[in-house]
């Protein structure tokens, strides 16, 4: 399939090396760069999501061709006044082009709108899942959680760390572990530590211990895990 690429990002660059490599004949263009498109059976917009509506109406209209997003947030409405819609998002973090373009080959997508979208998906070996546009929101912000937030976790543990003398390398493992065990037997019975056995003291000593910038945070997720074992033990039979 002929598909242009608009955007140099990191989406955009790591969607083209995928593409390549499972056979498409792809064209990378800038979104100022649009008549170069050339003659694709899909146009593919990975830009910024604010930007996705005013370059779909610099695109001309065609029945030629579909024009699609990769946005997790966005619906098919953007892309007024093509006729022909799609939009392709993966659940894959994209740090670089090279680690993206190996994700986005077996990776699940949220597609909606014409059927190319399941086509291009088949043809990157991925899973396809499709939403209703209500649903599509709550999607996204937990996208944008195991993502995202997982990351910013990961820098408080570094801050934390490195107050305690240490590294973000010594606790690695540690972390690595805990999602192993989610993924094996679910949050509830994966937490350990003071909040899951209700220990104030701790929790407490600890927050006087930690630099006063990180105590927000260790509160707020102090809380979350409290929530998540009371949960665990509203579940367990008495």
């Amino acid at each position: 399939m002929k598909i242009s690429i608009v955007g140099t990002g990191r989406a955009g660059t790591s969607f083209e090396r995928a593409l390549r490599s499972v056979g498409h004949d792809v064209l990378l263009v800038r979104h100022f760069d649009l008549r170069r498109l050339g003659s694709p059976g899909l146009v593919l917009l990975c830009v910024p999501d604010d930007e996705i509506s005013s370059v779909a109406g610099d695109i001309p209209e065609s029945d030629s061709y579909v024009v699609a997003h990769v946005a997790g947030s966005r619906n098919l409405s953007v892309l007024e006044p093509h006729r022909r819609v799609a939009s392709i998002h993966p659940l894959a973090a994209l740090p670089s082009k090279e680690i993206g373009a190996q994700r986005l080959v077996g990776a699940t997508y949220c597609v909606a709108g014409d059927e190319i979208a399941r086509d291009v998906v088949a043809s990157l070996r991925g899973r396809a899942i499709t939403l209703s546009d209500d649903q599509r929101t709550r999607y996204h912000a937990t996208a944008t959680v195991a993502a995202n937030h997982l990351v910013a976790l990961m820098g408080h543990v570094k801050n934390l760390a490195e107050a305690a003398g240490l590294s973000l390398e010594d606790f690695s493992p540690l972390a690595e572990q805990a999602l192993a065990d989610v993924r094996r037997v679910g949050p509830e019975a994966a937490l350990t530590g003071p909040a899951s056995r209700g220990d104030m003291a701790t929790i407490d000593a600890h927050l006087a211990a930690i630099p006063e910038a990180e105590r927000s945070t260790y509160v707020a997720l102090a809380n979350t895990a409290f929530e998540l074992s009371e949960h665990r033990r509203s579940q367990t039979p008495a």
